[in-house]
């Protein structure tokens, strides 16, 4: 389907061969024969972005649709098969393509000259998602009423910093994303934010109490979750082979992994 246009943080991929040997955190029962797939192309910000959106076929009418945003690897198989699983929730799902052209990288140096653009100007983060937002409302199978936003890592940073520039969607969910970014301002934010955090997060703990205190001085609604014993990436099947490739402070906590997807869960629940 084609449609037009209307600090360091550390994220990894899930590779083909962690895919097939350990899922992340799911509990559905709904039969993965019904779900569809499609690749979306679209433009945002004059880049050609390569999207994929999936939902359950079998499903009548009109549903909750969630945006995924990819970790700085950029969109690999983990947000698309993330994507699925919301898709088997009941939701239809699209993970966005942030860098353009598909783009990903097999590195930290390279995933880093990606995603340093949304870092220095996090402003970036609402345009690209309101273009994939405007994607997503097109399909029939969505309810534009109720529209949220998940992201991994450099995603949790993108779809945080668009809640703070006043992203018109329901809610944002980020897991083990980057805390800074934008100053925050209540009267701009419409989203409720839900944050999901490991407790043992090398990169983003600097950045905790000075982001509770703008959150709670500002008076915006939101939920702060830590996870014990979980570090940066926590979500990710693949951490733990990544972090040690590349000497990272990352690694793959289940306990943790299970328990934010399914805070995740009761938070759509409440906001839908």
């Amino acid at each position: 389907m084609v449609i037009g246009s209307a600090t360091m943080v550390s994220c990894h991929p899930q590779n083909s061969a962690s895919a097939s040997k350990d899922q992340p955190a799911d509990s559905t029962a709904t039969d993965k024969s019904t779900i569809v797939e499609e690749p979306v192309q679209y433009v945002a910000d004059g880049k050609t972005c390569d999207g994929y959106v999936t939902f359950d076929s079998s499903q009548k009418g009109k549903r909750p649709a969630i945006l995924v945003v990819h970790e700085w690897w950029g969109l690999t198989d983990y947000p698309r098969t993330r994507a699925r699983q919301l898709a088997q929730l009941g939701y239809i799902a699209m993970a966005v393509d942030m860098y353009g052209n598909g783009k990903t990288a097999e590195d930290p140096k390279t995933a880093q000259e990606l995603a340093t653009p949304f870092y220095k100007d996090p402003t970036l983060s609402k345009s690209m998602l309101d273009a994939a937002i405007q994607v997503l409302k097109k399909y029939p199978q969505t309810d534009t009423s109720r529209m949220a936003a998940i992201g991994y890592c450099y995603g949790g940073f993108i779809v945080l910093n668009a809640a703070k520039l006043g992203i018109d969607l329901k809610g944002v969910v980020s897991f083990h994303g980057g805390l800074g970014g934008v100053p925050v301002d209540k009267k701009l934010i419409k989203a409720k934010i839900l944050i999901c955090h490991g407790a043992d997060d090398q990169f983003t703990n600097p950045e905790v109490p000075a982001f509770k205190k703008s959150m709670d001085s500002a008076g915006v609604d939101y939920t702060f979750i830590s996870y014990p014993g979980a570090t940066h990436a926590f979500s990710n099947p693949a951490a733990t082979a990544k972090g040690l490739k590349y000497h990272m402070p990352i690694a793959y906590n289940a306990a943790a992994d299970t328990a934010s997807w399914n805070d995740m869960k009761a938070f759509f629940k409440k906001i839908f």
